[in-house]
């Protein structure tokens, strides 16, 4: 079976994580949702987030895709783990499939895999992108290699189809 991670954390951007999470499990993914504690959480408007492990011993190998939804607050500490910077970083160095949009750019840009690439996120980071190395690109869906980037939950439907259709290539 695919498998699909999800790394969060407090103060999602409830959209942003509950689109991908059923829409990969209606692909056929089996959806694992990653945070510090492991423990239920809930998004920035207050729905629950459903959550199966932690973080800390996660392996790239077990994933096929891994998505990074946003939520500002949601990322200002999940940026700080630097284990999650780590899993992000040899996730892309293996080539694999990473989804991200709006505020988880901060999360590519800590991880330092945006140098060079054409990269969206949220409007208030393009600075931080362009600081960054990259080129920020604003479209629904942008694909560079393995990235595939959004800068905005208006976006979830081209954004997430371009990651599952670079993951059928």
């Amino acid at each position: 079976m695919k498998k699909a991670l999800i790394i969060t954390g407090k103060f999602v951007q409830d959209p942003e994580f509950i689109y991908p999470y059923y829409r990969l499990q209606e692909d056929g993914f089996e959806v694992v949702v990653a945070t510090e504690d492991g423990k239920e959480t809930q998004g920035v408007n207050g729905n629950k987030v459903l959550v199966n492990t932690v973080i800390d011993g996660l392996k790239t190998d077990d994933y096929d895709i891994l998505v990074l939804p946003g939520g500002a607050r949601a990322m200002e500490y999940i940026r700080q783990n630097q284990q999650v910077l780590d899993f992000i970083s040899e996730f892309n160095a293996k080539g694999k499939v990473i989804a991200c949009i709006c505020h988880g750019a901060q999360l590519l840009i800590s991880a330092k895999v945006v140098k060079g690439r054409r990269v969206s996120g949220y409007y208030s980071l393009k600075d931080d992108i362009l600081n960054a190395g990259a080129e920020y690109v604003d479209e629904p869906a942008v694909v560079d290699k393995n990235l595939v980037t959004s800068a905005h939950y208006k976006h979830m439907g081209p954004w997430l189809k371009a990651a599952l259709d670079l993951l059928k290539k």
